[in-house]
Formats: C-alpha cells, sequence, structure tokens
C-alpha cells in the first residue's frame, strides 16, 4: 500500500547550525496549527527526540539504516505517512557525516531536503557552501537551503540573492541568544527538565513563521509500507518493568512498541521518585543520567532489596548504560564524589570530563545478534569477564563489553530491539 504525505528532511553542514530548533519550530508552527506532525531523528539520539516530541505531540522515532535496516525504517515512515499531515527528518552531524549518512537516509526514501547554514559570520560564500552541498552528490532531492542566525534582514535579503534559482532561500531566522537551548554531558538538557521550553517552542515558532519566505510549499512524496514479517507473540502474559525518568530516559519508542508486540504488559516505575519495583517476570534499567541523581538514587527505601530478589529469584534483568553503572558497588561524579550504589554488579565507575565511547555496535547475544550504540563519559572497571565484546561498523575505537552474572545482562551498548526481536523475546522470556 502506499500513502502521500508532504515531508522534507532538515539537515546542515556539520553540528551546532540549528537543525533541531529548526525541526522543532517547523513542528510547533504546523502542530499549533492543527496540523498532525510526525517527526523522526536520523540515527541514535535520545536527547534531540524529547524536545521534537514536545514540539509535534507525538512521539520521535529513530531512522537509522544501520541499526534498524531499509524495511524497519519504510514501514515507520509508511505509518506516519498514513496517520500524519507533514512528516520531519532530522539528519545527524553534517549532510555527508558517517556512514550511514543523512545523506544515505535522504537518497534511500527520495525525501526532499533542505540544509540549515548558520549564516552569521558569512556573505557571499553562504551561497557557495550551499551550492557545493546541493551539487556534490546527484541524486538527492535539495529544494531549497535555510539561512540561520543571520544579522538583519538586509543579510538575509543577500544571502537569497546569491542563491541559484533551483536553490531557493526557503527561509532567514534571526541570531537570537534567547532562544539558545541548556546544554551538559551528552547533548541538550532532556525536554522534561526544561520548565519553559513550551514557551521557547512557540518562540520558535514564530520565528520560522516570520522568516518563511513567500512561494514555499512542502512537497507530497509517495511511501511504500515493506511487507512486514509477522511476529509471534512470544512474551504474551509476561510483564516488564521498566525505569522510566530523569535518571533513566534514554528509551527508543521502537524497543517499547517491539515488546508489546511481542505480547509483553510494560509496567513503568520512577526509581527517582522512589517507587517500587512492580510485580513483573523480567525488568529493564536503560540508559539515562544516575550520575546526576545518584543521592536520591542511593535514598531509595526499597529497590536494591526489590533487585537483588529478582535476581535471586532468576528473573531477567537488562541495565544498559547509565542503568548499569546503577547497579555497580561505586559510581565517582565528574567532580570526584563517590557513591556507593546497588553493589548487584561488581566494580567502579567513573564519569570523565571528555568523552569515553561513540560508536554504532554489533553484539552477539546468546540468543542471537543486535545492533545498537554506545555514547558515555564514564569509564569502568570490573573483575567480570565479558562474555562478548561488540564490533563497531565503521571501524572505530569503540567496541563494548557484554556483562552476564546470572539472570543480570549488562552493557554501556543502547541495544535497538528491532534489529533482532527473536532475540529479545528470548531474553526476556527467561
Amino acid at each position: 500500500m502506499t500513502a502521500h504525505c508532504p515531508a522534507l528532511f532538515i539537515s546542515a553542514p556539520a553540528s551546532g547550525a540549528g537543525k533541531t530548533s529548526i525541526t522543532a519550530a517547523i513542528a510547533r508552527s504546523h502542530a499549533r496549527a492543527g496540523r498532525r506532525v510526525r517527526v523522526f531523528k536520523t540515527g541514535p539520539d535520545f536527547l534531540d527526540p524529547t524536545l521534537l516530541e514536545r514540539a509535534s505531540g507525538a512521539p520521535v522515532y529513530q531512522l537509522d539504516l544501520y541499526m534498524g535496516g531499509f524495511d524497519h525504517c519504510q514501514a515507520l515512515l509508511a505509518r506516519a505517512a498514513r496517520e500524519a499531515d507533514l512528516i520531519l527528518v532530522e539528519g545527524v552531524m553534517g549532510l555527508f557525516d558517517g556512514d550511514p549518512s543523512s545523506a544515505d537516509l535522504a537518497a534511500a526514501f527520495g525525501l526532499p531536503l533542505v540544509c540549515v547554514i548558520d549564516a552569521s559570520a558569512m556573505a557571499q560564500t553562504f551561497a557557495a557552501v550551499a551550492t557545493g552541498l546541493a551539487r556534490f552528490r546527484p541524486g538527492l532531492r535539495h529544494c531549497g537551503v535555510i539561512a540561520n542566525r543571520i544579522g538583519s534582514a538586509a543579510h538575509g535579503r543577500m544571502l537569497g540573492e546569491g542563491l541559484p534559482d533551483e536553490l531557493p532561500l526557503i527561509a532567514a531566522l534571526p541570531f537570537d541568544p534567547a532562544l539558545g537551548l541548556p546544554e551538559r554531558h551528552l547533548g541538550l538538557v532532556q525536554a522534561a527538565e526544561q520548565p519553559r521550553l513550551d514557551e521557547q517552542l512557540d518562540a520558535w515558532a514564530d520565528a520560522w513563521e516570520a522568516g518563511l519566505r513567500p512561494g514555499f510549499a512542502f512537497k507530497p512524496i509517495a511511501f511504500d509500507a515493506a511487507p512486514e514479517p509477522p511476529l509471534v507473540r512470544a512474551l504474551a502474559g509476561r510483564r516488564i518493568a521498566i525505569a522510566r525518568d530523569a535518571a533513566f530516559g534514554f528509551i527508543y519508542p521502537a524497543n517499547l512498541d517491539l515488546l508489546r508486540a511481542l505480547g509483553a504488559e510494560l509496567r513503568f516505575f520512577s526509581p527517582l521518585h522512589h517507587q517500587p519495583l512492580p510485580d513483573c517476570d523480567a525488568a529493564w534499567l536503560p540508559g539515562g543520567y544516575p550520575e546526576l541523581h545518584a543521592d536520591t538514587l542511593v535514598a531509595h527505601p526499597t529497590l536494591k532489596a526489590e533487585l537483588r530478589a529478582h535476581l535471586a529469584a532468576g528473573r531477567p534483568l537488562l541495565a544498559e548504560c547509565g542503568g548499569m553503572l546503577a547497579l555497580l558497588d561505586t559510581l565517582e561524579t565528574q567532580h570526584g564524589r563517590i557513591h556507593p550504589m546497588a553493589g548487584l554488579l561488581p566494580g567502579h565507575a567513573r564519569v570523565q570530563p571528555r568523552l569515553a565511547a561513540l560508536g554504532l555496535q554489533a553484539l552477539d547475544w546468546p540468543e542471537g545478534p543486535l545492533r545498537g550504540h554506545s555514547f558515555h563519559y564514564s569509564t569502568l572497571q570490573t573483575p567480570l569477564a565479558a562474555i562478548t565484546t561488540a564490533t563497531n561498523p565503521n571501524g572505530g575505537a569503540t567496541a563494548e563489553a557484554l556483562y552476564q552474572q546470572g539472570s543480570l545482562r549488562a552493557s554501556y551498548v543502547h541495544h535497538y530491539f528491532p534489529s533482532n526481536p527473536d532475540a529479545v523475546a528470548a531474553f526476556f522470556k527467561g
């Protein structure tokens, strides 16, 4: 079945040009006008999607040709096309950076493409950068360019006048430091932690509408639905407890969808609010920021004992990145303070001021191969031997270990469950 929906892919020559704010501005502008907007983020990312979800009013899914594969991405886009009035896809890094790159994704699905260029220190060179991006790789559907952080209306007009007719200036937005977003290690501060975010999103939408040039229109394109293999409801009747709050917020919506499609009943709880571990057959502690909330986590009156009993009963527990750190003996923050953690996984982690690991990962679970990614600032010392070590498809240095202790499985890898539904079902089934 083919569905048609207007769509736009938003990229840039480099990180920091304003892709996320522009994508959020467009999403908010259309959502507050009553349109159904679906936003996707290219590649692995947990932070930008929280902002884009607030802007659009709908969950933000990842499109990654490595982690999910072409058919999975095609199915996500086709479903969105059936539900939405507008599809937006935010790229990652620069347009041609990485493997697979934003350009690879845009080409795979024929998505109309615009580049956001930081024009704050440019004049005529703006047109050279824009045309270079448009001509570097034939076959991409460039439909214009967006000038971000212009100095004045006259500056914006000059930038537009230098562009060729086939690459028009779609919008020009002024520089405004008040529209910036707070950041920390790993990226943007999560949406739930920004009390004035809705006000800021409306200001972005206002800036987009004021800077939009006459004549631009989103182009409907065709999205073909790939045949999806039927899933066996292997987790029917199984209850999976999932930690979800500011300390454990790194959760792909597609992972939750898959667990539900496999028949699992999902029971969410907040360790930060000292909620008890729900009655469950399996549990998942996803990544997040336990180092920012260590005092509160340590003060939880029951969770340590509940998790210990869970493991003593042989029930599966998956701990990813921050979830793994919360189970260690100790965790040292960037400022040198050492916190006693749950003590269910032997070892010590230290958060450092520089990036420790980054990259896509392929990991052979005992139940089968999974894909995912790694991105963290901490280092781990543990006496446990890895049961396997990930490989990096791009040949990078990051190759994370997978640890197993009884029914506990832990790794720095953020797994993308749809990469192997059978393996995920087998683990959580126990």
